[in-house]
């Protein structure tokens, strides 16, 4: 049972762990929860593989965490996850650098844009923080075959309880468009590739969580100006009385702990928050997973459509 908790942080999640010899390779690495998960990582001796979609970027993010860690294992990798083109040139480029891939971290995402598109055509939500996590997964896979703690770990969130995953109009092309029902969308679907990673590949001692890190003031509320902030907050204090946003820090708590905890070992699909297993609950607004997120039916769908729309296989 852990003794950890909405207020730990992920030095306190990692302070007893030793990570040399592995590689983690995290999405949208160079600014947030991503960089804060990199730094922890790397301060406990594991080699970093940070992704991200400007190299700029990821150097000042690499020099962050050097000034701090001087010996910090850190490489780059530029990436836009909105572009199957990079990500297929990304992971060609990591399989040609990296032996393994021990733990990876699909961080990135985008949250309540207005009706965008990936290069490939795809609504912006669901294209990016789904697809482009699920094409990024498999082209990695043969690294992540080849590792020792074989976990991968997808951020969700707790939005997933705005709505389920619409499989029939991912993209919004028969109905009206709301950014944060396609959020929700997103975000559940986030929770239906763990499920299915976990099934297909648990008898390969791979293992899949998925993670709601908790509220954080991150760039990735780029998109959501004055009224939209305010509608947001408002909402989530109503549906939580005990709400108090995250440090940095404690939001990356989470992901450190999926990605490392003994008791997880062997067993995944599960969604995590606040550093503990979450239960399956379809009434409460202030925690939980919803089941329409861990239905195996719905899962095995939104794969067999992704292999679709992506074009990629993932190893038998």
């Amino acid at each position: 049972m852990t003794t950890f908790d909405k207020d730990t942080t992920a030095d306190e999640v990692l302070a007893d762990k030793d990570l040399s010899g592995q590689t983690v390779f995290i999405t949208g690495a160079n600014s947030g929860l991503g960089q804060e998960t990199a730094r922890a990582m790397a301060a406990k001796g594991a080699h970093v593989v940070m992704a991200g979609r400007d190299q700029g970027k990821l150097d000042d993010a690499v020099s962050a965490i050097r000034a701090e860690h001087p010996d910090a294992k850190l490489d780059t990798i530029v990436c836009d996850l909105g572009n199957l083109e990079s990500i297929r040139a990304a992971t060609s480029r990591a399989r040609q650098r990296f032996d393994t891939i021990d733990v990876l971290i699909n961080n990135a995402g985008v949250m309540a844009s207005p009706l965008m598109h990936t290069a490939d055509g795809f609504e912006l939500q669901f294209g990016t923080n789904h697809l482009g996590h699920f094409a990024l997964t498999g082209e990695l896979m043969p690294l992540i075959e080849r590792g020792t703690a074989k976990r991968i770990v997808n951020l969700s969130s707790r939005a997933h309880h705005m709505a389920p995953a619409n499989l029939d109009d991912p993209n919004f092309e028969h109905r009206d468009y709301n950014p944060w029902v396609s959020y929700g969308n997103a975000k559940t679907a986030n929770v239906l590739f763990t499920v299915e990673l976990e099934r297909r590949y648990a008898l390969r001692d791979i293992h899949a969580y998925a993670v709601h890190p908790g509220g954080i003031n991150t760039n990735l509320s780029r998109h959501l100006d004055e009224e939209m902030t305010a509608a947001l907050i408002e909402r989530v204090k109503k549906s939580d009385s005990n709400f108090a946003f995250k440090t940095i820090p404690q939001g990356a708590a989470t992901t450190c702990w999926a990605a490392t905890a003994p008791e997880l070992e062997g067993k995944g699909g599960a969604y995590c928050e606040d550093c503990h297993v979450a239960e399956v609950d379809d009434q409460s607004s202030a925690g939980g997973v919803r089941s329409y997120a861990l239905d195996p039916d719905a899962a095995r769908r939104l794969w067999t459509i992704s292999e679709e729309m992506t074009g990629v296989q993932y190893p038998d």
